[in-house]
């Protein structure tokens, strides 16, 4: 018998919030909260309160086992203002959405929206059940139009500087996140905005993308990782001379040059992201993660040592439960069911 539980508190400034949530034989089924921050500050009283559902030994140990699940997904479901987390239900569980959502600044990244953001890479990459993640905006015509000069301009010196290390870190973070990510471009894709695709593993735009790296005419460099990933993917003369200038290039430029992975019509970025992210989640998530991780380190190698770090990936997937059930899917002809072991 499903139980549904209620309880209010105090969020501050005299503003309450109420919580409501169902257990069914001991499974959180579903909570809300209208901010990251919120979901963040209520945590001590959700534990509080999911405690006291456990009447019994046996029960408090089922609580124990679910409760890392719950909070996981407590996040996941978050509705914060900068940034928009969702996932996907059915076949595509292991695809997560994240939504770049400021229609008012064209997508600029604030102290808020990096904050989210950091916060979501965080929660992604302890949740191993996470496959996929696209990332993308719900601003028409944008994706992201950089950093957010209007903050900017009241900041000191060392506040740009701490901000920037965070916005650097950040991305670094989501580079070396254990599931794949694909950036979905439609519109702009500025300074800060176009260091944020470069960090995903995938790039698909649709042909009003535009692209820039525009911080040279303020007098500044990128610094988010532009002058770092941009000639690893468009070759070093080229990536000079996008930067040095700042130029304005569209969607047919860049996948010519290398920078895209795909360019389809305006408007269908998203399905072609959805497509890739779909036959990407069907594959073997522990074999892809140790892709992504033999790529990644061995492209700042030589090859020699490359070569080891292949080995060693490939040592981890020897003896996983998905190698069997893959050879056992194989020969059973039936579609193979991976659950990342």
């Amino acid at each position: 018998m499903a139980r549904i539980e209620a309880f209010s508190t105090d969020c501050g400034n005299g503003r309450k919030f109420s919580v409501l949530y169902c257990f069914q034989m001991g499974l959180a089924v579903r909570s809300l909260f209208p901010s990251l921050g919120m979901a963040m500050s209520l945590m001590p009283c959700v534990r509080r309160s999911l405690s006291a559902f456990c009447c019994s030994p046996k029960q408090a140990l089922l609580c124990q086992g679910v409760k890392s699940q719950f909070f996981r997904n407590l996040i996941l479901e978050t509705i914060s203002e900068p940034i928009k987390t969702q996932r996907l239900s059915g076949s595509d569980s292991g695809i997560v959405e994240v939504s770049l959502d400021r229609p008012g600044a064209k997508n600029a990244i604030g102290n808020d929206m990096l904050k989210g953001l950091r916060r979501t890479i965080e929660v992604m990459n302890e949740d191993p059940s996470v496959r996929v993640v696209m990332i993308s905006s719900s601003v028409p015509k944008v994706f992201c139009a950089g950093a957010d000069l209007k903050e900017r301009r009241l900041m000191s010196p060392e506040e740009v500087r701490h901000f920037v290390n965070t916005l650097r870190s950040t991305f670094l973070s989501l580079e070396a996140l254990h599931a794949p990510t694909i950036a979905v471009v439609e519109g702009v894709a500025l300074g800060g905005g176009l260091e944020l695709a470069l960090s995903c593993d995938l790039r698909i735009c649709g042909g009003d993308a535009v692209f820039a790296m525009p911080e040279t005419a303020l007098a500044i460099i990128p610094g988010a990782g532009g002058t770092q990933r941009l000639p690893r993917l468009v070759g070093k003369s080229l990536a000079k001379e996008l930067i040095f200038t700042g130029r304005k290039f569209h969607s047919e430029d860049a996948l010519a040059m290398g920078l895209v992975n795909y360019c389809v019509p305006a408007g269908e970025a998203y399905s072609k992201a959805l497509e890739i992210a779909r036959d990407i989640s069907q594959k073997g998530p522990l074999a892809v993660r140790m892709a992504k991780v033999a790529i990644n380190k061995g492209m700042e190698m030589d090859l020699s040592s490359g070569m080891q770090v292949e080995e060693d990936c490939y040592e981890r997937v020897l003896n996983s439960k998905d190698r069997l059930e893959g050879l056992a899917a194989f020969a059973d002809k039936r579609k193979p069911a991976y659950n990342g072991e």
